[in-house]
């Protein structure tokens, strides 16, 4: 929903702001005032295409922002409260967006925003020119039925889907030439024939070290020993220091902390010397052991050259090869067992497809009636409309559903019905969308529309019948409406008026407008001058458009 939007330097607007009713805001003003400048402004914070010659002659760029109520989130299905949209275009055609303060792409408006909007003009129907939105508009009308089936549908799909795709990699995987089937099992023979483990290869370097320099460990460990231990080796040679202090210290008590120290150091020494003797019982030289390790090491070697570098490649690769194997050598199997899959999974497709359709096929009519009475109240003549349900050939069949439903509008009781898009004139358009919309109610996806010239063509009668239909709207919509009828504009909840001044380089001014000021507006819309007799029909509208609301 739009809440608000402020405009700077478009076009003939120098700066304007308008607040939007949540119900019928109403924009009215003469030809050429400036009131298709909104609707540009809209568009833009929609994703349109910014466009230079939209800047206000003279200025550096333009500016549009708009607070938005209640919009789809970027990454979730949730809504944000408030999203604040910006749009600028500069002179020499820049253009960038920002959507809370954050730099946002064209693409991004045109996904976030627009869909929320419909805007329904002589030239453009977002909804409604696009045949793939006729099926949605019809599937929410119908409401909890269609919902409850479709979903139904949608899981069958999908599994359809899974396991038509498990088949065609059955089926490619027994297509696999020789070349290839060669090339996995010697992938299996030789991982397997060394059978690596992960971590086994870092394992193995640490102790392949030690093994290779054995003699050496030994040597150094067993020199230590007897440094430490040896007749004249270190403890013999601090346990005499200790001697000569421990007599010194009865003279002189000084040196009995020295004394202390060095007994202490020679409790750890004869650790160490212990320790150095039991790590030198571990050394042992295995010439066929260590041959047993290096070759090892080699084999684990050559698979991380061949596959690698690591071994979860090495293990990756043999796992892929193994399904390669597997998949060629049971082929008949898996193909049979995948085929078996894929019929049950169409089986329950076509059912579901089916309990859809027939829905679908039982509401288009009811749909199509309803549509056609709102247009006979707006005075369309025999002109109406038929939702056309086509089955589509099972290759074409898609997540939602087995058919296609296209609007067909015929002009007159005794013409045939053809596509709307590409028949119907604009003033057909906007009013048989108009009565869409009216019939979806709250079940309509699009949140706000935008009526642009919806009422060309219009008078008596079915002026007020098209007022009174945009109130009922309201109800369940935001509506929009840019008019020249007063039968329309009588039934706003709030009305703006778009002017223009008369100097060399004209501005457009947009005010809205209450009380008698108001009543003047709508006396200017169904006479073109003010006077009484045009202010009491004014006066007598509004109080129609009063009492059909309450």
């Amino acid at each position: 929903m739009i809440d608000e939007i402020q405009v700077r330097n478009l076009a003939l607007i120098e700066q304007a702001s308008i607040e939007f009713s949540p119900r019928l805001t109403v924009i009215t003003g003469e030809t050429g005032a400036g009131k298709s400048a909104l609707l540009s402004a809209l568009g833009l914070l929609m994703g349109a295409r910014g466009d230079k010659m939209a800047v206000r002659e003279g200025e550096d760029k333009l500016s549009v922002a708009g607070r938005f109520l209640r919009l789809p989130q970027a990454d979730a299905e949730d809504t944000s409260e408030e999203t604040i949209i910006t749009r600028t275009v500069t002179s020499d055609g820049r253009s960038k967006a920002t959507i809370d303060g954050m730099m946002a792409s064209v693409s991004e408006l045109a996904s976030r925003v627009a869909p929320s909007i419909d805007l329904c003009s002589q030239h453009e129907h977002q909804q409604l020119m696009r045949p793939q939105a006729h099926l949605r508009m019809l599937d929410a009308w119908c409401g909890q039925a269609i919902f409850d089936a479709k979903a139904e549908y949608e899981a069958a799909f999908d599994s359809f889907k899974e396991a038509q795709a498990e088949l065609d990699r059955v089926n490619a995987a027994s297509a696999a030439d020789l070349a290839q089937l060669d090339d996995a099992r010697l992938v299996l023979r030789r991982i397997d024939a060394v059978n690596p483990k992960e971590g086994e290869y870092e394992q193995l370097k640490a102790e392949l070290s030690r093994a290779e320099h054995a003699e050496a460990l030994a040597l150094a460990a067993q020199t230590a020993h007897e440094s430490l231990s040896g007749d004249g080796g270190v403890i013999d040679a601090l346990e005499a220091a200790i001697g000569a202090l421990s007599g010194a210290s009865r003279i002189d008590a000084s040196l009995e902390p020295y004394v202390a120290s060095l007994r202490e150091a020679g409790y750890l020494l004869e650790d160490a010397a212990g320790e150095v003797r039991d790590y030198r019982l571990t050394v042992e030289f295995d010439p066929d052991e260590l041959e047993r390790m290096q070759e090892r090491a080699s084999a684990i070697q050559g698979l991380l050259k061949a596959y690698g570098p690591r071994m979860q490649d090495v293990l990756s690769a043999r796992e892929a090869a193994a399904r390669l194997v597997e998949a060629v050598d049971d082929t008949d199997f898996a193909r049979e067992r995948a085929q078996k899959a894929v019929c049950d999974a169409k089986a329950e497709l076509e059912a579901a497809a089916d309990a859809l359709a027939s829905l679908r096929e039982e509401a288009a009519p009811r749909f199509s009636d309803e549509v056609n009475a709102y247009m006979q109240r707006l005075e369309m003549g025999s002109a109406s409309l038929e939702c056309a349900v086509a089955d589509l050939e099972f290759e074409s069949w898609t997540r939602t559903g087995s058919q296609a439903v296209e609007f067909m509008f015929k002009p007159g009781s005794g013409l045939q019905a053809r596509p709307l898009v590409k028949i119907a004139s604009g003033g057909e358009i906007s009013r048989v969308m108009l009565s869409i919309k009216a019939v979806l109610g709250e079940a309509d996806e699009v949140d706000t529309l935008i009526f642009d010239e919806i009422d060309a063509g219009v008078a008596g009668s079915a002026a007020r019948a098209l007022g009174e239909v945009l109130a009922d709207l309201a109800k369940t919509h935001q509506v929009i409406a840019v008019t020249h009828l007063a039968q329309v504009a009588v039934h706003g909840n709030a009305h703006y008026v778009v002017q223009k001044t008369d100097e060399a380089y004209p501005r457009t001014f947009i005010e809205e407008i209450y009380g008698d000021v108001r009543v003047d507006e709508i006396a200017r819309m169904l006479s073109g001058e003010l006077t009484d007799a045009s202010r009491a029909h004014a006066e007598e509208l509004m109080a129609q458009a009063y009492s059909y609301a309450s």
